[in-house]
């Protein structure tokens, strides 16, 4: 994985170009290169997974009199493939990258080569006449724009957009209102900061004569289901095996991430049979046996489970442990990492134990997604939540509401700001007429989460893992298996009336069966009462300091009143209660500060 940036039709002034690159460091610490052509300037920051020597950026190939420079963030899980065909077709390699291979592939069938890619990636293209971006169809690896002066500015990540002169860090209403309404979540396309957009997943866009024109070239598509339960499983079965199969390639060491639950157990369990020696990694709390509490969205813990699945595996098991410090210590560092306030504790703690897995491997694979595909959540399966309009993992307008300050609130109008931004996602879902109201209920419920709840997901898992140069895949962000799970009927999903009874029974026989049936429990977060001490710690400095930046966003009052009791509803997804939203509401003030954003409300 790497960091990415362009400058177009703009000054790339030498201090311009520092600027960005040392903003790209952490993504790409193994090497940097730059290519300047006119007003193009293209900017590659690199973290080596495949081929040390043969994959240096940017990488510029001269093919029938033309020439064709890329930068490329990703990894490509169908290289060899597609560099058979394009063998055959009279292409010639010079080493085993996957990013000679795109180029190539690019060269010989243009934006057509998206339709090809099995893989994560955002990259861009310069021809010598335009210049083509593309990201992945789930959307796993990031790429932001700006529009400016005329030129055009891109990267992996906002930090190095905000790098340019004379772009400036600032809100309006719309982005107060994605920070206080939506976040940690964000509307798809949007980057908060004032004139800073995302290309978005399954999309790609072309510069050329001073003008980016976007299109789609891939969605999820509603179709007929013609398999019975058993040819669905084993369907199921082999996509996911070969997701998970086809993400092992790496020329650096890799490991797993490993909570004990179905998901992470399952890429585990078949990473071992490839390798040779498998390395897993698992986050725990310190004081958590002592305070935990069984509740509706985390009913059990990882420890009761992490030990039978360690010993099935045989694998070399590594532990990390974190304090209620270390995560109070890390909330102005992931902050930074995600360029956006996020989510809290979740965040933190990802982002040091991903620090503690790079001391050993440089690429993981991870869980991720499989909730969505595979109707996982809570909220797939609540009669009541389901029925219910608005996003399923925010059930709490109300509270988002009494916080706006009085000037915010008087020029948004927050329940149509959030309806609108949900009606959009559900007209846009592709439904087949025929389905019937629980089906189509389904169906638009899979959309809402991965255009919304799962690009969240993946936001934290990216920034928190590149910002040490982890390298992280989730297999069950295939595109395969989401395209084919959609068409799925959602009996079959449900299988037996248990959340993602479809994948258990598909799976069956390749885990102990007290993983294969372990109820779903979410990302551990800690229950240690010292964390809402110290958060409540930092709310009270900012209640005592009337200047601070955040008070111009919501009312001192309501934030107060959020410490004084238990939310009667997380305030985004399943773990976010009232330690957390007091963090956040942190991670607010401490990113208006360290951006220093300007409120043009």
């Amino acid at each position: 994985m790497c960091a990415i940036a362009g400058i177009l039709d703009l000054n790339a002034a030498p201090q311009t170009v520092q600027a960005m690159e040392k903003t790209m460091r952490r993504r790409g610490p193994d090497d940097f290169g730059i290519f300047q052509k006119g007003d193009v300037t293209l900017l590659h920051a690199r973290l080596t997974v495949i081929d040390p020597e043969g994959g240096r950026q940017p990488m510029t190939l001269r093919f029938q009199g033309r020439e064709y420079t890329i930068v490329y963030n990703g990894e490509l899980y169908n290289t060899e493939e597609l560099r058979r065909e394009l063998s055959k077709l009279g292409h010639e390699f010079s080493g085993h990258s996957d990013t000679e291979v795109l180029l190539h592939g690019y060269v010989q069938w243009g934006e057509g080569v998206l339709e090809k890619l099995n893989g994560i990636y955002a990259f861009a293209v310069y021809d010598g006449e335009r210049v083509f971006l593309a990201r992945d169809r789930i959307g796993v690896k990031p790429l932001f724009y700006a529009e400016h002066d005329g030129g055009l500015l891109f990267a992996s990540e906002i930090k190095t957009i905000l790098k340019y002169p004379g772009f400036r860090a600032a809100i309006d209403v719309t982005g107060a209102a994605e920070i206080l309404l939506l976040g940690p979540g964000r509307t798809p396309g949007c980057g908060v900061f004032r004139g800073v957009k995302e290309i978005e997943p399954g999309c790609f866009g072309i510069w050329e004569e001073g003008r980016l024109t976007l299109r789609r070239y891939w969605h999820l598509t509603d179709g007929e289901h013609r398999e019975d339960f058993r040819e669905t499983c084993e369907h199921v079965r082999w996509l996911v095996e070969d997701a998970i199969r086809r993400q092992l390639v790496s020329d650096v060491p890799i490991g797993c991430f490993m909570s004990g639950g179905l998901d992470s157990s399952l890429i585990c369990a078949i990473a071992a049979e490839h390798m040779r020696r498998l390395d897993t990694f698992s986050v725990d709390y310190d004081r958590n046996r002592e305070f935990f509490v069984p509740g509706k969205f985390q009913p059990n813990t990882d420890a009761d489970f992490l030990a039978p699945m360690e010993r099935f595996l045989g694998a070399n098991a590594h532990h990390v442990i974190l304090t209620a410090e270390e995560l109070d210590g890390a909330l102005e560092e992931s902050t930074y990492a995600r360029d956006l306030p996020g989510m809290a504790d979740v965040d933190f703690s990802l982002l040091l134990f991903c620090k503690k897995i790079r001391e050993h491997v440089t690429v993981a694979l991870s869980g991720e997604c499989a909730d969505e595909i595979f109707g996982g959540y809570p909220w797939y399966r609540d009669p009541e939540v389901r029925a219910r309009a608005g996003f399923p993992w925010a059930q709490n307008l109300e509270t988002r509401k009494r916080l706006l300050s009085g000037r915010l609130a008087c020029q948004t109008e927050a329940g149509e700001y959030v309806r609108s931004r949900y009606a959009e996602t559900i007209r846009g879902s592709d439904i087949l007429p025929e389905n019937s109201p629980v089906e189509r209920r389904t169906k638009e419920m899979v959309n809402l989460n991965f255009r919304w709840f799962m690009q969240t997901l993946l936001d934290r898992k990216d920034r928190m893992s590149m910002y040490s140069g982890l390298e992280v895949r989730v297999p069950f962000c295939d595109h395969r298996i989401a395209e084919y799970l959609y068409r799925v009927p959602w009996e079959m999903k449900d299988y037996g009336g248990y959340e993602k009874g479809l994948l258990r029974h598909a799976m069956a026989g390749r885990l102990p069966d007290k993983i294969l049936w372990r109820k779903k429990s979410p990302y551990p977060k800690t229950h240690d009462p010292r964390y809402l001490e110290l958060m409540r710690k930092r709310l009270d400095a900012l209640l005592g300091d009337k200047s601070a930046p955040i008070w111009s966003l919501i009312r001192p009052g309501e934030a107060e009143r959020i410490t004084s009791g238990e939310m009667d509803w997380p305030w985004y997804g399943q773990l976010m209660g009232t330690p957390q939203t007091i963090a956040y509401l942190c991670q607010i003030d401490h990113w208006l500060r360290r951006y220093n954003v300007d409120l043009l409300i």
